[in-house]
């Protein structure tokens, strides 16, 4: 059956009649259409890799690659079931429009989908400025498409306003490396989970959110400590052996008071310390400041505890320090960070096997996102303040510089901001649900709908962010495009086409370069004619900085060496990179001098980590002492709203707002059918509800319904709820980290009572 129309003009009749040009045929040429191959897994930051098994062109399950140095034939639930998402039947597979506010959405053709987005976004800019227009993009798409929106976005369309949903999960991260190394740098290697004696976890519950990441720890032969500084008792908690359930917010307190008796004890490396680094005096006498009694009046630990931890830490050869969301999202994130690669700094815990201040990533591209998306910074983790900077992106790319802005773009709740202001009219979300997934949902919706024009890009109609849309345009997903992720330990990754999109689906490669066209900028992309050929751009552009990757030759380099880590320059691997590989040397080189490629380490390392030679990418190649003094919570409980909510994955086989976990039949059955909220056995008598009852959890910016389960995973004055639930986020209190204003998803006041027999009967 023709998928064409009769009012379809000549772009829709190509796009079925000649559908390798736009990445729509089967698969690839070069691969067999019965063999294996593999592909990074599009979920979480992990990167696996998995043998993808085609037959007749066309992929029907897969398998964890066994070698790979990332999963080492492992993989999680949602690995298992990569494919099956891609396969529902409810897939938006034609572009959709809105004729007028608050009415359906009926298919049209591609002419008409870009003639509608170009007047649309034409006509905000006219009236009001090419300031009010943005976007909001993602960390789920590779990084080529990530260079080419923002590419797009910023130099051909005048956008100044773009960001992504890793200002959710990373930007607390980004800043901190940025501030105390001088470039967004993690600075380990997977392998480090099986070197350490000691394993630091602060507020990650391993076990859940990266369960690959946990298995391998669990391998670790030295048989480490794994402590864990959360205050619920998680899967991760249960399985250290050392658990410390402090209160939530005070973990600040606590690494300040840490490193305070870790200076007492003669617990720091003196040598590393004066050679590589700068602040530390300062830092000294700021943590004189948090003796043990303050420490454990605000953590709620006790002494003996307190204590404990810093004998464990101080008596480790190689600690490494691991943290994700329970710190990045936080009203003070970037300085408890820092307070992490503080201790990390003081002890000489950094650039050896089993060491670092190691941040996990949230999504499968973050770090593409990070370093590519030209959000928080000019393309190949270049500034936008820098005349230098922009010169050489102008440069390579061939444009004037004159149409690269000089400053980086309001982050994601600036712009939210600006709609609220009536300065933001128009804006472009790139696959991610801002109206499930942002903070305080109920302000996040209503401000969608006073948008003049809303478009949403993605690969199915009834998201949440979809229902407020007056344009959507159908995406390809994982395993029906080509291109690259970036995961946590830097390894550049390749993902392979290995089915074909449904319908009119496209992947959003060839979205951005059709809009090119459409707006009128397409030259200024003619080299960016393929995937393959966006990757050459960007990598080229990465030349000199701390990331660079010239030394990649190109898909097929990636695909045989089994993903590289940056850095990656021409010659081999280096600029600040450790080789620690099976069988490979131990050398690194000078990260510390702006483009100084130093002595490299063996190139076909394996596993390969930063900072060996203790240089750092700053100005004098030290990395920094960073501090300041704990902020109380923004929202704290009080006789009104006693508990305080938090917030966090629920299990493995779900991912953020579910839009594609819940598709598969084997996730969903593996995940709760219903929103569940743990409370202590202690507030649940005080409310009288038990496990199963109905409750109402309320805010003082709304309210939601779960169902109670009373468990000792939670400390008394704590609530806790899954964030994959579309209520969850009703509750959540709108604040953001002053310096990357990341939101702060995990505290805020609540109450909660039993649902009264006439709210059910009611709806």
């Amino acid at each position: 059956m023709s998928l064409l129309r009769a009012d379809d003009g000549p772009l829709t009749r190509e796009l079925v009649r000649r559908p390798g040009r736009f990445g729509l045929g089967q698969v690839p040429a070069r691969l067999a259409p019965d063999r294996t191959t593999r592909s990074v897994c599009g979920f979480c930051s992990t990167g696996c890799s998995l043998d993808v098994h085609l037959r007749n062109g066309e992929a029907v399950n897969v398998t964890p690659t066994v070698e790979y140095p990332v999963n080492l034939g492992m993989a999680c639930p949602k690995g298992w079931e990569a494919l099956t998402p891609m396969q529902a039947p409810d897939r938006l597979t034609a572009p959709l429009v809105r004729d007028q506010r608050g009415g359906p959405l009926r298919p049209v053709s591609w002419e008409v989908a870009l003639q509608r987005f170009v007047t649309g976004m034409r006509r905000v800019q006219a009236a009001h400025g090419p300031a009010a227009t943005a976007f909001l993009s993602t960390g789920q798409i590779t990084t080529e498409e990530m260079g080419l929106l923002g590419a797009l976005a910023k130099f051909g369309m005048g956008m100044l306003h773009g960001d992504g949903n890793t200002r959710q999960c990373m930007a607390t991260a980004v800043v901190a490396y940025k501030q105390a190394f001088g470039f967004d740098a993690p600075p380990y290697t997977y392998a480090d989970f099986e070197a350490s004696d000691v394993i630091v976890l602060v507020g990650s519950n391993l076990a859940v959110a990266h369960p690959i990441m946990w298995e391998r720890v669990t391998r670790n032969p030295h048989d480490p400590e794994i402590v864990v500084l959360d205050p619920r008792h998680t899967e991760t908690a249960a399985a250290a052996t050392q658990h410390y359930a402090l209160a939530p917010k005070s973990d600040l307190t606590l690494l300040y008071g840490l490193a305070r008796e870790l200076i007492a004890r003669g617990h720091v490396d003196e040598r590393f310390v004066r050679d590589h680094t700068t602040g530390f005096d300062e830092f000294a006498r700021f943590v004189r400041a948090f003796p043990i009694e303050r420490v454990c009046a605000e953590t709620g630990l006790g002494e003996d505890e307190v204590r404990r931890l810093a004998v464990t830490i101080g008596a480790g050869e190689r600690v490494s320090f691991w943290w994700t969301m329970g710190v990045n999202q936080s009203h003070q994130g970037v300085r408890t960070a820092q307070a992490i690669i503080d201790l990390a700094l003081m002890t000489g815990n950094i650039g050896r096997p089993g060491t670092g201040a190691n941040s996990i990533t949230g999504q499968c591209n973050a770090m593409g996102s990070r370093l590519f998306a030209n959000t928080t910074s000019l393309l190949g983790g270049h500034e936008f303040g820098d005349p230098e900077h922009r010169a050489k992106v102008a440069a390579a790319l061939g444009i004037d510089p004159g149409v690269i802005p000089t400053e980086p773009s309001l982050a994601y709740d600036q712009i939210l901001e600006g709609i609220a202001a009536g300065t933001i009219r128009g804006l472009w979300i790139i696959a991610t649900n801002t109206a499930h997934s942002w903070i305080n949902q109920t302000d996040a919706r209503e401000l969608l709908d006073r948008l003049d024009f809303l478009v949403v890009q993605d690969l199915y109609p009834d998201t949440e962010t979809g229902a407020h849309a007056d344009l959507l345009l159908p995406a390809a997903g994982w395993g029906e495009k080509e291109g690259t992720f970036i995961n946590s330990e830097r390894r550049v990754g390749l993902v392979k086409q290995v089915k074909r999109p449904p319908g009119q689906a496209l992947a959003d490669f060839w979205i951005f370069k059709l809009i090119a066209e459409a707006w009128g900028c397409g030259e200024m992309f003619a080299r960016w004619e393929s995937p393959e050929a966006a990757f050459a751009v960007l990598r080229d552009l990465t030349a000199g900085r701390p990331c660079d990757i010239t030394g990649i030759d190109g898909y097929g380099h990636l695909d045989r060496a089994g993903g590289i880590q940056w850095p990656y320059p021409r010659g081999g691997a280096g600029a600040g990179a450790a080789a620690n590989g099976a069988g490979a040397a131990g050398a690194s080189a000078g990260a510390g001098e702006p483009g100084g490629a130093g002595k490299p380490p063996a190139p076909d390392a394996a596993e390969r980590r930063l900072f060996a030679d203790g240089r750092f990418p700053t100005s004098d190649g030290r990395a920094r002492f960073l501090f300041e003094d704990p902020r109380p919570v923004p929202e704290p409980t009080d006789a009104g709203y006693p508990l305080a909510l938090l917030t966090g994955r629920g299990s493995t086989s779900q991912w953020h707002t579910e839009t594609r976990t819940r598709r598969s039949p084997v996730l969903a059955a593996l995940a709760p059918r219903r929103l569940h909220v743990e409370i202590s056995p202690a507030d649940a008598a005080a409310a009288g509800v038990a496990t199963g009852d109905e409750v109402v959890v309320e805010s003082r910016r709304g309210s939601i319904r779960a169902v109670a389960q009373v468990t000792s995973t939670v400390q008394p004055g704590h609530l806790f709820a899954p964030m994959h639930d579309p209520a969850t986020n009703v509750l959540t209190f709108p604040r953001v980290d002053p310096y990357s204003r990341q939101p702060a998803y995990k505290h805020a006041a609540v109450r909660v009572r039993p649902l009264h027999p006439w709210e059910r009967a009611n709806g």
